[in-house]
């Protein structure tokens, strides 16, 4: 899609206008940037050499916008959809890992388990050191197993059989590092994790993803190995050398599949990012996938850190340090605006990918492309950011707890004169203690000779359960008032503070 600079400029200030004229629609202030975002990724693919990229953008419980560019298959000109079907590489893990947990809630493992519990053959396998800690599944979800970082390696590894695999402990591992010290990029743990869910289950790993996860989600098309696509959807995979395309030899399933071998397509893999989103927030929902929802916020947790970036820049050059750790199967980052982004890439000879979602604004993004590690990381990043700001999308509220809405409606009764404060049973023991009613009323009627007598008050902004602020609107001005309560039932006030409101 082709736009003339003028034409572009005027339709980005229609979507901000529309963003703004019509903020209880989520969805349709997100399909109206559909353009924009086409363009984004059409230039990105021009400039990158990729045959063919797909991308979709999950929100509210479903596959909100979608689309493609190229070839999935250069011969034949075999255009590229969001039905298209791309190997995405190491967003696999994520899957894996999810397998593990749907065996834990069977009660046929633990995390902190020994690994060598279901892979006796770790057993014998000399440490690096005297003092090493056995390998635990928890040490292989988040690269903390001491084994080698080893995507060159590991990415040609995928048609590896079980028993190769097995033979590989046999002669023992090279350890870069002891177990449970730090992170280290490992698609070896994976593999692991694989036979793992194997030999607990009693049959294929493949078999046990596809009936547990991919079956619960409704996820049809989703396959692990090659030969099983339709030909009209299988998306071949390139290196882009001599200025021109060369076709990259497809791997067969094997072990190493639960580090990287799944083969889906944009409508497909979008069930599984949209069960991903729809943990936050924490709710009472009727749970319907293949582990409860509190299992997957366990798996988007920061659970082993990675780095800090202190130079990092968005892709509009906007400065903002970013701080990053591994959860189980999955990356984890927050920046410097508190922005908290969950997901991971994919890339081997052939194809890169890459999912993200981002939890506070219920968004997710999605995007596979067949080009020899394609980084499709920075270009979702950047769409993900156009979609904030062209269609006005806010952190979505926390729901106001009744109790906060409790405590707020007796403050107002309360406020400015503090008559019968300490008599009305709502502040914590330490509150009066910490400062007296006078010192309070002092600290509030200096605020006031600013901004004139109370006149109403605004909703609650909640940042919690127990937590959150709300507006005194004053003649001359707003005073904000920000309170927390105590951890004891029912939730008292523990601390109150008053401040001008900017």
């Amino acid at each position: 899609m082709k736009f003339a600079f003028t034409s572009l400029l005027n339709f980005l200030l229609f979507i901000s206008a529309f963003g703004q004229e019509n903020s209880g629609d989520r969805a349709a202030r997100i399909k109206a940037t559909l353009p924009v975002i086409e363009k984004m990724y059409n230039e990105y693919a021009e400039k990158n050499h990729f045959p063919a990229v797909a991308f979709g953008v999950v929100a509210d419980g479903e596959l909100v916008m979608s689309g493609a560019t190229g070839f999935s298959e250069i011969a034949t000109e075999t255009k590229a959809s969001p039905g298209s079907l791309f190997r995405i590489a190491s967003m696999s893990k994520s899957v894996t890992a999810m397998g593990i947990l749907a065996l834990r809630k069977e009660g046929k493992l633990k995390l902190d388990d020994p690994a060598y519990l279901y892979i006796p053959e770790l057993k014998d396998m000399p440490s690096l050191t005297s003092d090493a800690p056995a390998i635990t599944i928890r040490h292989l979800l988040t690269h903390q197993a001491g084994f080698p970082e080893d995507n060159p390696w590991g990415d040609r590894q995928l048609d590896t059989k079980d028993e190769q695999l097995i033979e590989l402990i046999k002669k023992g591992i090279s350890f870069s590092n002891v177990p449970g010290v730090t992170y280290e990029y490992s698609n070896l743990g994976f593999a692991m994790l694989g036979k793992i869910i194997s030999n607990v289950s009693g049959q294929p790993y493949q078999d046990y993803i596809n009936e547990v996860v991919f079956k619960k989600l409704g996820m049809t098309n989703t396959i692990w190995e090659y030969t099983k696509a339709p030909a009209n959807l299988l998306a071949h995979g390139y290196r882009f050398e001599d200025e021109l395309w060369k076709e990259e030899e497809l791997e067969h399933d094997g072990t190493y599949g639960a580090m990287g071998g799944l083969i889906t397509s944009i409508d497909d893999f979008s069930k599984y990012v949209t069960f991903h989103l729809s943990a936050w927030p924490p709710s009472n929902d009727p749970e319907m996938g293949p582990v409860s929802r509190s299992d997957v916020r366990e798996m988007q947790m920061p659970w082993n850190f990675s780095y800090l970036n202190a130079q990092y820049k968005y892709p509009n050059g906007r400065p903002c340090a970013m701080a990053s750790a591994y959860g189980y199967g999955l990356r984890w980052s927050r920046d410097c605006e508190g922005r908290t982004g969950i997901g991971h890439t994919g890339g081997l000879p052939g194809f890169g990918s890459q999912w993200q979602i981002l939890p506070e604004y219920g968004i997710g993004i999605l995007a596979h492309a067949n080009r020899t590690y394609a980084g499709m990381a920075n270009i979702n990043t950047a769409v993900l950011d156009t979609i904030i700001t062209l269609a006005g999308l806010k952190p979505l509220p926390v729901e106001v707890s009744a109790i906060l809405r409790q405590r707020k409606d007796a403050l107002l009764k309360l406020l400015p004169h503090w008559e019968g404060a300490q008599e009305s049973g709502i502040f914590a023991e330490n509150f009066f203690p910490d400062r007296s009613v006078n010192h309070r009323k002092q600290e509030l009627d200096a605020i006031l000779t600013q901004t004139g007598n109370v006149t109403g008050s605004t909703e609650i902004k909640a940042e919690n359960q127990l937590r959150g602020s709300f507006l005194l609107n004053c003649s001359n001005g707003d005073v904000r008032v920000f309170f927390t309560l105590s951890p004891e039932n029912p939730a008292l006030i523990q601390q109150l503070d008053f401040s001008l409101a900017k």
